[in-house]
């Protein structure tokens, strides 16, 4: 680089882009180096620093001015450091960032809507079922009740539970909607 290059577009009194360029070129490397070591190693945020720095260096021009080219770098080198420093600070003021593969493993939870609408199917199929599967569906699914519980509550065998039971829940799978393909 040669001494004494004048950063200034006399136009609107900002870095000319030739001249930014030659800029990152003759500054790069070392500037990428110290951001990296400053970004724990993420190349994506030290690469994202660097241009911040040539902004920075855009922005002022009037810091660049000077005899000797090679006297911009501790410029440079401190504006990339400030710049580091406050990404830090910006990160740990806010909840750490969640990666990609974390959310395509996050259970997907239905909306309050989705929920209330599917209760409202349900109730509309359980009145669709006998008093005797609908006793039985209520005891055993809604209320807990084991089936030895709802055999003794209903004054029933154990069998003839499990069987209204089925035959409830299979009654049930006909009127709700998604459901009526599982049955063969």
């Amino acid at each position: 680089m040669t001494a004494g290059i004048t950063l200034t577009d006399t136009a609107n009194g900002t870095t000319a882009e030739h001249e930014l360029a030659a800029l990152q070129r003759e500054h790069g490397r070392p500037l990428f180096a110290l951001l990296l070591r400053l970004s724990d190693g993420d190349r994506q945020r030290a690469e994202d620093l660097v241009q911040e720095t040539l902004v920075r260096a855009w922005q002022h021009p009037e810091a660049l001015r000077a005899d000797d080219f090679d006297s911009v770098r501790p410029w440079l080198l401190t504006v990339a450091r400030r710049l580091a420093i406050d990404a830090r600070r910006a990160r740990q003021a806010r909840p750490p960032e969640v990666g990609d593969a974390v959310l395509e493993n996050a259970r997907v939870c239905a909306d309050h809507a989705e929920r209330a609408a599917a209760a409202l199917d349900v109730r509309e199929a359980v009145k669709t079922l006998t008093p005797e599967h609908r006793e039985v569906l209520v005891l055993v699914y809604f209320q807990g009740a084991s089936v030895a519980e709802a055999a003794a509550a209903l004054g029933i065998p154990p069998g003839t539970v499990k069987s209204r039971a089925y035959y409830a829940l299979r009654a049930m799978r006909r009127v709700l909607p998604g459901y009526a393909a599982d049955l063969r």
